[in-house]
């Protein structure tokens, strides 16, 4: 099984706080598919054909910027060079450009889950993260994919927002829930350097809530979304038993998946060796490679390094990691520094250790990073 990963990097204005590769100038779109369908068809009777593709996801940048020729195209592409039989086709939609009509045509070629950027449903709020809808045009579009009875959606969530209260992020919570969710994902703010909002927090014009706060912010996701049968299994992500995202689910678990557009990553693994490369985040060099030059930075992954990144991805999983398959899939054991350090964190109630499975307590989640440097800092 393998996934496919499509990034459309355009946008119709720049949130604050997003480090993700996008741009404005709409008049490159016609250029950029081009040289999109030019990658895709690169990939005609290459090994990366033989594996069956479970999972398409079109994200960005604002894929629901793109109409039904273009869209139509890239489908087009990916069915005739791959072996498509995907259980999950998601596509990131903005509120602002849903409409029943775009929702029907979306679903006839074949996007069977939507992604809507919600964030929130406070206007300050919205404007504060230089959002391009309103709380309106996000419960419309909500409303619309109940009314048109779409496959399956999930929603984004930010907390952790500047002067944003708990009684206004269990405001949004509530109001999400009134739409019956099968999948949320809900993200703490971060201040990225380069972005709008970092540059205002360096200038001193905006300060970030403080940890305690995020924390509050964290738990109070946690038990409401908790109590409406909607449960975390990731880090930032919460789901009906049954309803986890399939396509994000293949990156925690090492599972193939190709990316195509500028800065989409790619990780391969047959056996014999993994590789992971990514195309260079620039649309000019994007447009102007020939179809042989597309790849970028490849680097060759071993054993090791593989075994300590399957740690770090499978411990922001609630269901943790199997010892068992570190050792089968990776040769690797803990060492005895790294079985005692599992210890104290037992008795710290930050992680358990049952029958081989490791896995981290909803308290450990929230320092999950923190906790997995420490945790390799101790191999041998």
């Amino acid at each position: 099984m393998a996934g496919i990963y499509i990034h459309i990097p355009f946008c119709k204005q720049a949130c604050s706080y997003c480090d993700f590769y996008f741009l404005t100038r709409q008049q490159l779109r016609e250029p950029f598919l081009e040289a999109l369908l030019k990658e895709i068809y690169a990939y005609k009777e290459t090994p990366y054909t033989s594996e069956i593709i479970t999972s398409v996801y079109l994200g960005g940048g604002t894929p629901s910027l793109l109409n039904e020729k273009q869209l139509t195209s890239i489908f087009t592409a990916l069915d005739e060079v791959f072996k498509l039989d995907p259980v999950e086709v998601t596509m990131e939609l903005n509120p602002d450009d849903v409409t029943a009509d775009y929702l029907n045509m979306i679903r006839k070629l074949g996007v069977n889950r939507a992604s809507m950027g919600v964030q929130s449903f406070q206007e300050e709020i919205l404007t504060f993260m230089h959002r391009a809808h309103s709380r309106e045009e996000a419960l419309n579009a909500l409303d619309l994919l109940k009314k048109e009875d779409f496959p399956a959606f999930t929603a984004d969530l930010i907390y952790g927002n500047p002067g944003q209260t708990p009684a206004m992020l269990k405001a949004d919570i509530e109001q999400l829930l009134a739409f019956n969710p099968p999948h949320i994902s809900a993200y703490s703010l971060t201040v990225e350097p380069k972005t709008r909002l970092g540059r205002q927090v360096d200038l001193g014009r905006i300060t970030p809530p403080d940890d305690e706060e995020v924390a509050a912010h964290f738990d109070l996701v946690h038990t409401l979304l908790g109590s409406a049968g909607i449960f975390q299994y990731e880090v930032s992500n919460f789901a009906k038993p049954g309803k986890e995202a399939v396509h994000n689910s293949s990156y925690w678990t090492h599972e193939n998946y190709l990316g195509f557009g500028p800065s989409a990553h790619s990780f391969w693994r047959d056996g014999h060796e993994a590789k992971r490369w990514k195309n260079k985040p620039d649309i000019k060099q994007y447009i102007e490679k020939k179809p042989d030059e597309f790849t970028d930075e490849i680097e060759l992954l071993d054993k090791r390094t593989l075994a300590e990144e399957r740690i770090m991805l499978g411990l922001r999983m609630v269901k943790g990691i199997s010892e068992d398959n570190l050792q089968k899939s990776y040769q690797f054991k803990f060492s005895e520094k790294q079985l005692e350090w599992i210890d104290l964190q037992e008795e710290k109630e930050m992680l358990t250790f049952k029958n081989g499975n490791l896995k981290l307590t909803t308290a450990g989640l929230k320092l999950s990073d923190m906790l997995v440097v420490d945790l390799l800092s101790k191999g041998d």
